[in-house]
């Protein structure tokens, strides 16, 4: 199956009944929690930054609310410290688009993995019962191991972020070096949550390291489509079943050699 084929069938798979079922899940749990956030970032919005950027070039002194949420305390200490020099004051406007694009970014992808990590395994069985009645799951995976997994990931896209400090003031280059960390965190955990739940450690070995290529590449994809404003949030159930009918895919083949689905 080439994957134009594959994508079809994906695309064909996510828009059944019992699949649009599953995908409201993410997008209502997603919703709520951006709604909170924003009420929570309401009294605290951008123009109160504004008027701390004022007060502080004026030379005025500005007290920070003590019941201010802790991100909106984090920025107003950081854009004061760089405005009272004038060397680093132009860093002030990059770090506040930079920081919170990230953060915005960033929770929005970790938010939609953590959902994600609940419906796999309903996802994957559908799939299953749809296409592939015969074949008997053999997870690898256990309470700990997404945890593990998650905290390796985390520790490893910290490292990538801080080792690409260089590249974040160059035009161009800088999109690149603050997406690779995340789109390294976005890989392992999706591609963990598929593969713990349907194959063995052996069936994921042999599997993974003949494909691994073309495995980053389907996530690669899916990461794109994680970036796209609205669509991310009806389309995170899409990723698993593009995934793991991919794996679905090899997972013939190593079971019943010659066999072209």
């Amino acid at each position: 199956m080439n994957e134009v084929d594959l994508i079809k069938k994906s695309l064909k798979d996510f828009f059944t009944p019992q699949i649009l079922k599953i995908a409201i899940v993410p997008l209502l749990v997603t919703v709520v929690v951006m709604v909170i956030i924003f009420m929570g970032f309401a009294d605290y919005s951008l123009s109160s930054l504004d008027q701390v950027i004022i007060q502080v070039q004026n030379g005025e002194e500005f007290t920070v609310d003590p019941n201010a949420p802790f991100y909106y305390v984090w920025a107003v200490n950081v854009l004061t410290f760089l405005l009272h020099y004038s060397i680093t004051a132009w860093l002030a406007g990059f770090l506040l688009f930079t920081v919170g694009t990230f953060f915005i970014l960033f929770f929005s992808i970790f938010t939609t993995l953590i959902i994600i990590g609940f419906l796999t395994p309903m996802i994957i069985e559908t799939l299953r019962k749809r296409h592939y009645p015969d074949l008997v799951l053999k997870g690898h995976g256990s309470l700990v191991s997404p945890l593990w997994v998650a905290f390796k990931s985390v520790i490893v896209m910290m490292l990538l972020f801080i080792l690409f400090i260089p590249f974040y003031f160059i035009p161009l280059v800088n999109i690149i070096a603050f997406n690779l960390p995340i789109f390294y965190f976005f890989h392992k955990l999706l591609n963990f949550d598929v593969t713990s739940t349907m194959l063995s450690s052996r069936e994921y070995f042999e599997i993974y390291t003949s494909k691994k290529n073309l495995f980053r590449f389907r996530t690669l994809l899916l990461y794109f489509m994680s970036m796209i404003p609205f669509i991310a949030l009806f389309s995170a159930v899409f990723f698993i079943v593009y995934l793991s009918n991919g794996y679905f895919v090899e997972l013939n083949k190593i079971r019943k050699p010659g066999l072209d689905i």
